[in-house]
């Protein structure tokens, strides 16, 4: 038998097998299952309980919301930073933008139509405690100003300030001022690039470390939840509820897993099964953009060029609201069958052409759903304002469903824009989607791909190779 004395001296020996992260997040994901039934449970027997505790979820959701800023800068620069030719990105953003405009009117006119079928709030009538609130929810959405303070509203105090005032749109804004800078700076501006990637490691090790918290956020949140409202509004509302879950599912599984199929040849149903830990993560926190920074590490994992995920995810999550485009319209519908004055066809198309304006600001505005509606109906009929007061009840159940929504619409949209762009690696989108590939949940980021994909040969590095 040959022993390391006797193999000759230019004999290399053997590399010992790597040992493999033993990856643990899956009793976490199962620990936030697990707190959602105990969330539930104490929202029922003990309801005060459970609202006093609703304070953990808004803290867990912040913790998250801290880091979006950071992530959405340094995916944005290193995409763009690497990227050689600036009309790449001016031509991911276009496509992305009209795509966004026609999905999103696409949804609200599906809202139109499934609401007219379904005829949600036919023989309700309004009590007089739900007076009153349309017009406080509607005060909240017009504090966002009109179009010209949205747009002024992307101009962040100073450069640094994008990063710490939580504006997704801000933190986006300078990201493409400072990635096309390095791009102008060809290999001047390499070290800093290099420097941002450590940086990009460092934000999502402490995303990892945030996410091991999402236990008790989401005990926090569906405590909270079920302690306000009971299962009694629940079922009073029912056929609301089911009616727009069910032109979620149609929207999602029908109309862009057919898009998603026909154009990128995905399949929505892998997709969804890939991204069934953010799905949950969103269940738990009824927000979407508790999964945004992980959306983004998945997007570039599964073959996205990095670039492309950084333009188009949060632009999405800015004008790209499927799940909220149909909520608006049917709600709407449900409101005014509910105070007893249907609105008629022309009303209705006069609603959807207010409405693809009005869904845009809803990210700008705390709880944007419901305070968009309200700013809606003001507008466009004051007089159904006070009907807002009967869907506060179950907007937190609907807002799962919206959250949902929209996180699918992104996640399709990147496909899609990548796609039409060509800035996607379909081989690898099959590898990762058939398991043979899995996500890294320690670190949360594909170190070789993305940001070197257009650096020339001779400027890479051995370890980067």
């Amino acid at each position: 038998m040959t022993t390391t004395m006797d193999r000759p001296a230019s004999e290399p020996a053997p590399e010992e097998p790597k040992k493999k992260k033993h990856d643990r997040t899956h009793w976490l994901f199962i620990a936030v299952i697990v707190s959602v039934i105990a969330g539930i449970g104490v929202g029922i027997f003990a309801p005060e309980v459970g609202k006093s505790v609703g304070v953990l979820g808004t803290m867990f959701v912040a913790l998250i919301k801290m880091m979006i800023a950071p992530v959405i800068f340094c995916t944005i620069v290193l995409g763009i930073g690497s990227v050689r030719k600036a009309a790449t990105i001016g031509k991911v953003g276009g496509l992305a933008f009209v795509y966004f405009l026609a999905m999103s009117t696409f949804a609200l006119g599906i809202g139109l139509v499934v609401g007219n079928l379904l005829h949600p709030g036919s023989g309700l009538r309004l009590t007089d405690s739900a007076a009153g609130k349309g017009a406080e929810l509607a005060e909240k959405a017009h504090e966002s100003g009109g179009l010209l303070d949205f747009v002024q509203g992307i101009i962040p105090t100073s450069l640094l300030s994008s990063l710490t005032e939580g504006s997704v749109l801000q933190a986006l804004f300078v990201a493409l001022l400072v990635g096309f800078a390095l791009q102008s700076l060809g290999s001047a501006g390499e070290p800093i690039l290099r420097g941002i990637e450590h940086l990009q490691k460092l934000v999502f090790k402490v995303l990892v470390m945030i996410l091991w918290l999402a236990p008790i956020g989401a005990f926090g949140a569906i405590a909270n939840v079920v302690g306000q409202t009971g299962w009694a509004a629940v079922g009073q509302l029912a056929a609301l509820m089911l009616g727009f879950y069910l032109t979620c599912v149609i929207f999602v599984f029908g109309i862009l897993g057919s898009l998603l199929r026909m154009v990128a040849g995905v399949s929505i149903f892998k997709l969804v099964r890939y991204l069934a830990r953010e799905y949950l993560l969103i269940v738990s926190t009824s927000s979407s953009e508790s999964a945004l920074p992980r959306l983004i590490a998945k997007m570039e994992h599964l073959g996205v060029d990095r670039s492309t995920v950084g333009v188009v995810v949060p632009t999405g999550y800015s004008f790209n609201l499927d799940g909220t485009a149909i909520y608006l319209t049917m709600a709407s519908l449900f409101i005014a069958s509910a105070l007893g004055d249907p609105l008629s066809v022309a009303e209705q198309i006069g609603l959807l052409v207010f409405m693809i304006v009005a869904s845009k600001g809803a990210a700008g505005v705390t709880g944007a759903g419901l305070a968009t509606l309200a700013g809606g109906l003001q507008a466009h009929r004051p007089d159904l304002l006070d009907g807002v007061g009967l869907i506060v009840g179950i907007d937190r159940f609907m807002s799962e469903a919206r959250a949902l929504t929209n996180f699918s619409g992104n996640a399709v949209a990147t496909l899609l824009v990548g796609s039409w762009t060509h800035t996607i690696d379909k081989e690898k989108v099959n590898t990762v989607l058939a398991g043979k590939d899995p996500f890294d949940e320690l670190t949360m980021l594909d170190s070789d791909h993305g940001s070197r994909a257009e650096e020339p040969a001779q400027a890479r590095t051995p370890a980067a190779v």
